[in-house]
């Protein structure tokens, strides 16, 4: 996994002093490790029972849908509030200062289907926890959570309730 870490980028002191912000655009410019993180993601997931892949806005988008594709099954946004155009379900989750909301189409989600949950980065578990209820709220069962990065240290891990895995880990720093 040494391999994809060199490829991330860290830019200190974004978007606030003191933050080490992990940016994976270095990353998604070399085809090669973009398509070793799919081929990753997929290895780990092609036996899983799952009927869609969730991406959280918005990187989880760019891993989300070609893993998606990959895997042969459907992909789901989850947005930000106001950005999806039909009727939604929606959920409020606290942010370190304030609360943010996500949103889902209320059709995108069968009743009982099985929902891999994909996002570049776990930090808190603050948006991804957030994005769960919302599936769950939706009708969906999630079967698990794939990220590009976890952040160790903040300790995201804890606040979720389903298995996870994540390709590049970042203690420390």
């Amino acid at each position: 996994m040494d391999d994809l870490k060199l490829k991330i980028r860290t830019i200190p002191d974004y978007p606030k002093p003191g933050i080490q912000f992990r940016d994976i655009t270095s990353l998604l410019a070399d085809p090669q490790a973009f398509n070793d993180v799919m081929d990753r993601f997929v290895k780990r997931y092609q036996d899983e029972q799952i009927d869609l892949v969730v991406g959280i806005e918005s990187r989880g988008f760019i891993l989300g849908a070609p893993l998606a594709l990959r895997l042969g099954k459907g992909f789901i946004p989850v947005r930000k509030e106001g950005k999806l155009p039909g009727p939604t379900y929606g959920v409020d989750y606290d942010l370190e200062y304030g609360t943010d909301r996500v949103e889902v189409h209320k059709d995108a989600i069968p009743p009982d289907s099985k929902v891999l949950m994909v996002d570049d980065l776990l930090a808190t578990g603050g948006t991804i926890g957030g994005s769960s209820r919302l599936i769950e709220k939706a009708g969906g069962i999630i079967v698990g959570y794939a990220f590009l990065i976890e952040l160790v240290d903040l300790k995201g891990r804890n606040n979720l309730d389903h298995p996870i895995f994540s390709l590049v880990t970042f203690e420390g720093e």
